[in-house]
């Protein structure tokens, strides 16, 4: 699995958007949901790739997909 860089959060937002994600809770941290499954998103700039890979993961999708939706 290809790996992936750190990115601007709200780049992984937009992204998770496009996967069909929305906006539940905003602060320090951005909660987003798809009705099953549920992500937070730290307000880094850039989000690490190590939690950026944890994020794609419970999200439900694989590095390529996400890499597309970006």
């Amino acid at each position: 699995m290809p790996k992936l860089r750190g990115i601007n959060h709200q780049r992984a937002v937009n992204a998770l958007k496009k996967a069909g994600f929305w906006i539940v809770r905003e602060g320090k941290h951005i909660i987003m949901t798809n009705g099953e499954r549920i992500v937070t998103i730290p307000r880094a700039n850039p989000v690490n790739a190590f939690s950026m890979a944890g994020i794609v993961k419970d999200a439900g999708l694989d590095s390529v997909e996400f890499k597309k939706l970006l």
